[in-house]
């Protein structure tokens, strides 16, 4: 069987392999698309194949839309190419559910794949002429939140941002620049009005894409190469919108144990590709079936029906509330706690962690009875309910190849906010801050994985990390049965932007040390504390 329109035309041998095809004309909906295009979204990875692809297609299957969704790939061009245009714009959903099922389900809803190359003239002429046209609705996101950065790494401005903003919309080679540039194109047009919604998963999102934009928009009316109003366009909500937006859907890289399925249901072109970018590149993407997307309401041309497949509309501030609820409480936390312990433990995968009865009590305690107290509940979405999913269904699914080492990367940049702002709720409410054990274990964890070595006294090598060479020189000197102070380790027990505070300060600085002590008492003392925490 090929991915291809004329490979599915033979609906009876996909259909009796157990495969899910379009339930609309696909020729019909490209064609509406193309001429009155309403839904763009930039990046085509896993993410918008396996979440905004299908919410379109449900869509057009449930007759809420006669129009698909046009991707834009302005990373790794070479996706498109090998992966979209080379199935026809395809592509195989493969729903790994925690009863052990999967769902195969062939997505139909791209009408069109682009570029987004400014030194490819009809490809960038193609995207401009999409971006003036007067039905487009929104421009949705999945890049990643790097890829709103105008920053380097020390802080200031890239040297490719500060060409972009010197030499103008024309022709840009940042990807913010681009997006810009195609702004500039519908603010000529006539200002017509859009919404620039970022789905990636990180806080505020829609002030991280607005902040990128405005700060170009800005740049060029300050050099002279775009109208002083162009800012002004940006600026007022009536006419461009950022929203902000909480995601949540685990989409890892596709799975060779998926890929045998297929193989088995004699898919071709299944041959790994790797694109000079280093992209794995398949015609099909692996995901769980659990998935939320709230959006804050503000659409100036109006939006598609989202609301009718699963989609939350609701205002900035409940969409706030949601993103703290999953990420200082009822999910990161527990997959953060889960990593580190994982890493010490020797575990490989995620799912295997839930069957250990201690890591499982471990994450239950840190869900249940410590963070779930200062949880504010958004209202759409039940705090409890959203911590029994993550740890019944989602977090134990077999199925679903996630590895506590992939977990692990940034830890450094993780603890302030799923754990500290835990803390800093128990402060401001005159909580007991004593009454937390299982928050300061895992910062005693993260001390102790520091050290490189597990819990049989096996060296291994810790996940990437920003922070990860400085934090491992101040345990450089300390051996499995040492027993060290407060003081020994202060350098980071103080760092409030490590932790979300000074654990000096809070009161927790002896006890995650008295931990630490615990867990470097010499080999088997991780498996050891770990159950005495948790008994």
């Amino acid at each position: 069987m090929k991915l291809s329109l004329s490979g599915i035309s033979n609906k009876k041998e996909w259909e009796d392999k157990g495969y899910d095809l379009p339930k609309f004309d696909i020729a019909s909906v490209s064609e509406n698309t193309k001429k009155n295009p309403e839904w763009v979204h930039f990046g085509g990875g896993n993410l918008f194949r396996a979440f905004h692809a299908a919410l379109s297609q449900d869509m057009l299957e449930k007759g809420y839309s006669d129009k698909g969704v046009i991707v834009i790939e302005g990373f790794d061009y070479e996706i498109i190419e090998k992966s979209y245009r080379n199935n026809d714009n395809l592509s195989v959903l493969v729903t790994l559910k925690s009863d052990g099922s999967i769902g195969k389900r062939v997505i139909g809803s791209v009408s069109e794949s682009c570029v987004l190359d400014s030194e490819n003239g009809a490809e960038f002429d193609r995207l401009k002429e999409i971006f003036t046209s007067p039905s487009l609705k929104m421009a949705t996101f999945t890049i990643t939140e790097k890829g709103y950065s105008i920053v380097n790494a020390a802080g200031t401005v890239a040297p490719a941002i500060i060409s972009d903003f010197t030499k103008g919309p024309e022709r840009p080679l940042t990807y913010m620049g681009k997006v810009t540039a195609l702004l500039y194109a519908r603010f000529k047009a006539g200002r017509l009005p859009i919404t620039m919604l970022s789905t990636d998963n990180c806080s505020h999102n829609g002030d991280k894409l607005y902040g990128a934009v405005s700060a170009f928009a800005k740049a060029w009316g300050e050099n002279g190469k775009a109208e002083k109003e162009f800012l002004d366009y940006i600026n007022d909500p009536a006419r461009v919108s950022f929203p902000w937006s909480m995601i949540d859907k685990i989409t890892p890289r596709p799975d060779a144990s998926v890929e045998d399925i297929l193989r088995g249901d004699s898919l071709e072109g299944l041959d790994p590709v790797v694109t000079t970018k280093g992209t794995y590149v398949a015609p099909f993407v692996n995901a769980e079936e659990t998935q939320y997307l709230v959006v804050e309401d503000n659409f100036p041309n109006g939006r598609p029906a989202l609301d009718k497949v699963g989609v939350i509309f609701t205002n900035r501030e409940t969409v706030d509330k949601v993103e703290k609820m999953k990420v200082c409480t009822c999910l990161n936390p527990l997959h953060t706690a889960l990593a580190v312990y994982g890493c010490l433990l020797g575990f490989t995968r995620i799912s295997d962690e839930m069957k250990d009865a201690d890591l499982k009590k471990l994450v239950e305690i840190i869900g249940y009875k410590e963070g779930l107290p200062v949880v504010v509940d958004p209202g759409v979405l039940d705090p409890r309910e959203f911590i029994d999913t993550v740890l019944n269904v989602r977090v134990p699914n077999p199925f679903m190849p996630d590895t506590p080492q992939r977990i692990a990367t940034d830890t450094s940049q993780k603890l302030p906010i799923r754990f500290g702002e835990t803390i800093k709720n128990y402060i401001a409410r005159g909580m007991n801050v004593g009454d937390l054990k299982c928050i300061p274990f895992v910062f005693a964890g993260w001390l102790r994985y520091l050290m490189a070595v597990d819990d049989s006294g096996k060296e291994f090598k810790p996940s990437d990390d920003p922070r990860l060479e400085a934090s491992m020189k101040v345990v450089a000197g300390i051996k499995l049965g040492d027993k060290v102070s407060a003081d020994a380790l202060k350098d980071l027990l103080e760092d409030a932007t490590i932790w979300g505070v000074d654990l000096f300060k809070a009161g927790l600085a002896e006890l995650v040390t008295e931990y630490f002590n615990e867990l470097i008492a010499g080999t088997g003392a991780v498996r050891k504390a770990l159950h005495k925490i948790v008994g």
